[in-house]
């Protein structure tokens, strides 16, 4: 676990980089040293960034076209002749179209695929709910032997890319449409399965994912204007859930505030809370989309109607200390 006593603020305004862009490039840096990694879309490689791997390996992209549950078959198949596939879609399709076949092609067979789905959450903006997927990490955390990673920035994702690249097993990475802040310092590096503490608060803690890492610095800062001392750290892999890190935190302060651009059902928040449940029960407020869908709209405005903004959280630690 990475630890840092205040949160990382860089000179002027940090670049804003989208996830599923640092993912296109990654994947054509990994291409190049790696042989045996294979790319794999369900016909919208422009979107998912992965056109950048296709131009220069040809001989290993392979467009599916527009069958997730084949992306999803022929993933296995390239893992069981030795390679290592990354299987790209939207999040929305790759999750919900192919369930049947992630679980038992790849997750029953505990298969070598790597489950990169972009336009994650509502941020995917004016698509509406029709293509906001807002309970993919509950459909893949519930998955015996899946692992859930999603990165908070550009930097972050690119080393996730070249860590799951190295891990044997199925794993499943979330990526935005929408570009992030550069948040995570010059010397982190990603460890999968545990998280990365900017600051750990004696008043109250806000444990986030994604995009939400971004928002909880923000609502950290305010709060520490007004004196509280509020931490935050990113759970990116959310299973397997860094429980010792989320442990030590629970016992530092008095409130936790789980933050994710997903349903508060079966995401991070409720990780978060069946961990806690069992080892140290605490006061837990999860902010995140209720039960409900989206609407189509501009990514800011919807963060906005739906509570995901540096404002509600600051709201919801004052309310509930």
């Amino acid at each position: 676990m990475g630890e840092r006593k205040d949160p990382h603020v860089s000179e002027g305004k940090p670049k804003a980089v989208a996830t599923r862009d640092a993912y296109g490039s990654a994947l054509l840096e990994l291409g190049g040293k790696r042989e045996d990694v294979v790319v794999l879309d369900a016909d919208l490689s422009g979107s998912t960034k992965t056109a950048k791997f296709a131009k220069t390996f040809p001989e290993r992209f392979f467009n599916i076209g527009i069958s997730e549950q084949d992306l999803v078959g022929t993933a296995g198949g390239l893992s069981l002749a030795g390679k290592v596939p990354f299987a790209s879609t939207f999040a929305i399709f790759e999750t919900g179209r192919a369930w049947e076949q992630i679980r038992q092609s790849v997750c029953y067979s505990h298969l070598n695929v790597k489950l990169v789905a972009t336009h994650s959450g509502i941020t995917v903006g004016e698509d509406g709910a029709s293509h906001q997927a807002l309970m993919d990490v509950a459909l893949m955390r519930v998955l015996p032997g899946m692992t859930v990673i999603v990165p908070a920035d550009g930097t972050e994702t690119g080393q996730v890319i070249h860590a799951v690249a190295e891990y044997d097993g199925p794993v499943y990475v979330r990526l935005g449409r929408a570009k992030v802040p550069a948040i995570m310092p010059e010397d982190y590096r990603f460890r999968m399965g545990r998280g990365y503490t900017f600051h750990r608060g004696k008043d109250a803690n806000i444990i986030a994912a994604g995009i939400m890492v971004s928002v909880a610095l923000e609502a950290q800062q305010q709060l520490k204007a007004e004196g509280l001392d509020v931490g935050v750290v990113n759970m990116s892999t959310i299973k397997p859930l860094d429980e010792e890190t989320l442990l030590r935190t629970a016992e530092a302060s008095r409130l936790i505030v789980t933050a994710e651009e997903h349903s508060i059902l079966g995401g991070l928040g409720s990780a978060v809370c069946e961990v806690l449940a069992d080892a140290h029960p605490a006061i837990v407020k999860r902010i995140g989309v209720r039960d409900t869908f989206g609407r189509s709209g501009k990514p800011d405005e919807l963060m906005k109607l739906y509570g995901l903004t540096a404002e509600e959280i600051v709201k919801t630690v004052k309310t509930y200390l």
